[in-house]
């Protein structure tokens, strides 16, 4: 397979309950005639590789994937090896529009594909000969002055179409695209919300990092039994995973000592880690949103700390706390600082999460860079780390995704 990555970022509505993705597909660098003279776009190759090795659900879950459809791909027999209930396919405004280009996407509507149009910034002629053909309109707000704004959303509205509000920042730019009626919405907001040091830390929250405290150290079960019963929900939670998960044993476990042993600590800590960013019954969409693009970064942390170091377990395992508390500033409105002090952890990691510095820090910022699509971060960290390919870092990142899938499915 050509080398390539993939990248996921969270598509909202205005509940933000979390209801599609787009997959950022990129590949290496190739050389600009081929790329020119070949019909079928390098994309497409990359996303049907990815789809055929890997299987849509490890990619998607439960939840649709916008793709870059290009004209590429659009013309192209390949396209029908996507399944038309899983994807919507985004057309660039800047696309060529020929007249073969405008008929293969009505057969394609026909036969239930869905189309978005992407990166809008005002009404012209080639908008509005593409709106028709779509479903969504991806209006980029950055792009985009206030007031005319607010016109190009009373424009767009006469058509039956949806609204999705492109690069929304900043909790203004969200709360003015949800005056004007935007139906879903898609950000570094939504990924990595700005942190509010005003707010007040959830107490609940604050109980489970205490909890994490524990288990992290080298305190006595009882102790960590102790702040269990502290907090009856958790407890009863603790006991009903427990028992789903140790069906094989002879006799189910009736007390939170045996639950903690039966579980060990490496994973109550993970347990506990992912707890936090399901605590917040104010926000829980966008808590559910942020638990999974912790879970996939830590899992990933830990699938590039095994290639780096495949016989290290306390190393692999260090990355995935790392890659997992990253988010917890963000969730917790508490300087990353505080918490680095209050878990009392080690030198490597605090640097990591402070200013991304050492070997996991450059781990996580290749992480960060994956997430916003810059494909140029992800190549130069991947040079300077040395072990690890552009097409490893896009296999181990699908594995992440399914195991960050699957604990979302448990935990709703």
């Amino acid at each position: 397979m050509e080398g390539f990555f993939l990248g996921r970022q969270p598509i909202l509505d205005r509940n933000q309950n979390l209801v599609a993705f787009e997959l950022l597909f990129r590949q290496e660098e190739a050389d600009e005639e081929i790329n020119i003279n070949n019909d079928l776009s390098a994309s497409a190759n990359v996303i049907i590789n990815a789809y055929c090795q890997l299987g849509i659900q490890n990619v998607l879950g439960k939840q649709r994937g916008f793709i870059n459809a290009d004209p590429g791909l659009v013309m192209s027999d390949i396209i029908s090896l996507l399944p038309s209930k899983h994807v919507v396919l985004e057309i660039k405004e800047t696309t060529t529009l020929t007249a073969d280009f405008m008929q293969r996407c009505s057969e394609l509507k026909q036969k239930g594909y869905q189309f978005a149009l992407d990166n809008v910034v005002a009404m012209n002629e080639k908008v509005e000969q593409l709106l028709p053909l779509v479903s969504v309109v991806k209006v980029n707000v950055l792009e985009v002055e206030k007031n005319e704004l607010s016109k190009l959303v009373a424009e767009l509205n006469r058509w039956p179409v949806l609204l999705l509000a492109l690069k929304v920042e900043t909790r203004e730019q969200e709360s003015n695209c949800m005056k004007l009626g935007f139906q879903m919405f898609q950000g570094f907001y939504f990924a990595k919300p700005e942190v509010l040091s005003v707010k007040r830390a959830d107490p609940g929250k604050l109980s489970l990092l205490k909890l994490l405290t524990l288990v992290m150290g080298d305190n006595d079960i009882e102790e960590i039994e102790k702040e269990f019963k502290h907090q009856p929900g958790l407890s009863y939670n603790l006991m009903r995973m427990v028992n789903s998960v140790a069906s094989g044993l002879p006799q189910k476990i009736n007390s939170i000592k045996h639950a903690i042993m039966i579980m060990g600590r490496k994973q109550l800590q993970r347990w506990v880690q992912l707890l936090l960013y399901t605590a917040d019954q104010s926000n829980e969409n966008m808590s559910n949103a942020l638990m999974q693009t912790a879970a996939a970064r830590g899992k990933l942390m830990e699938l590039i700390a095994t290639a780096e170091r495949p016989h290290d377990k306390n190393h692999q395992e260090r990355a995935f706390m790392v890659g997992i508390l990253s988010l917890l500033n963000v969730l917790l409105s508490i300087e990353m600082q505080k918490i680095v002090d209050k878990l009392e952890i080690p030198d490597d990691m605090s640097q990591a999460l402070l200013n991304r510095e050492g070997r996991l820090g450059q781990e996580l910022k290749l992480i960060e860079a994956n997430e916003k699509g810059d494909v140029a971060v992800i190549q130069l960290i991947l040079a300077e780390l040395g072990f690890l390919s552009l097409s490893d870092l896009a296999d181990i990142e699908i594995q992440a995704i399914g195991w960050a899938n699957r604990i979302s499915e448990v935990a709703n």
